[in-house]
């Protein structure tokens, strides 16, 4: 599974002024909880752009204060003007502690109702779930071999072991809709089954010749 590295320092201030200071200084500030002690600390906003910037789910070592720790980012925080990250949180991943991760769905194989002239929707693109921190990974395989023309899958069909998938069960993940051009295909076999179908018209019969006069 993916991992970064993020070089940190301590805060030993907190509060508004500081924060401000650490940003005009390229800093971020974040927070580590979960653990046995909340770690305050700040780290290059470049540092954090292998983890915020992307759709997959990885894994982040930060070293603060010559200690390293194992985590999971939770939380995010944009400036609302510059739209510039502002504030980070991780969660402290412990062994034998089950936790809560948004984990990105991968569908793979070749839908049977996209074979037959469908298009496949995807309505999630990932799964909440609860597991233990040994049991992560980088995202959730769902086969969508058997999905077939106006079908769907759902949370309730995800088999996933060692996760507890929180999302309502119901919830439909990904669905094979008919195309307009299989509609008007569709719509349009009936009427030609019918035309092929119905009685040629008898031709009309030949005009008799006038009896010739005598």
């Amino acid at each position: 599974m993916k991992s970064i590295t993020i070089e940190g320092q301590l805060r030993t201030e907190i509060g508004k002024k500081a924060t401000r200071q650490l940003r005009s200084q390229g800093l971020v500030p974040g927070v580590i909880y979960g653990g046995t002690q909340e770690i305050a600390f700040a780290a290059p906003v470049l540092a954090f752009k292998p983890i915020v910037y992307t759709p997959d789910f990885q894994l982040a070592e930060i070293k603060v204060d010559g200690k390293s720790y194992k985590c999971i980012m939770k939380d995010l925080q944009f400036d609302k003007v510059t739209d510039q990250l502002s504030h980070v949180d991780f969660l402290e991943l412990v062994q034998d502690r089950p936790v809560i991760a948004t984990i990105p769905v991968k569908f793979t194989g070749a839908s049977q109702g996209v074979k037959d002239g469908g298009r496949l929707i995807t309505k999630v693109k990932s799964l909440k779930v609860k597991s233990l921190p040994q049991h992560l990974k980088e995202n959730i395989e769902v086969d969508i071999t058997e999905l077939q023309l106006n079908g769907n899958i759902r949370v309730e069909d995800v088999n996933e072991p060692n996760y507890e998938i929180l999302n309502s069960p119901r919830i439909p993940i990904a669905s094979v809709v008919m195309t307009r051009q299989l509609k008007q295909e569709e719509a349009a076999a009936p009427a030609a089954a019918t035309k092929a179908a119905a009685p040629k018209a008898a031709a009309p019969a030949a005009a008799k010749a006038p009896a010739a006069k005598k």
